[in-house]
């Protein structure tokens, strides 16, 4: 899996979490919906991180938080 798998991922998985919709994720961060339907949908590969803080700041997380699960410590380093 790649990061942005991983982070594609872990927005849905947070989404659950908090029983919100990506939908309501979008209203309460502030990121546009095809902006993370794009994520979601794995149709954009590099991720912006002020992109990922906003979608915290909506959830209430820290980008700690975010990064700190087991599939982002065991992620291989990508090669382009």
């Amino acid at each position: 899996m790649n990061i942005s798998e991983t982070v594609a991922e872990r927005i849905i998985e947070l989404c659950l979490e908090n029983d919100i919709t990506v939908n309501k994720l979008c209203t309460i961060s502030g990121v546009t919906q095809s902006t993370v339907n794009d994520i979601v949908n794995h149709k954009v590969k590099n991720i912006g991180i002020v992109t990922i803080k906003k979608l915290c700041d909506g959830l209430d997380i820290t980008i700690t938080e975010f990064f700190n699960t087991e599939k982002f410590r065991n992620l291989e380093q990508e090669l382009y």
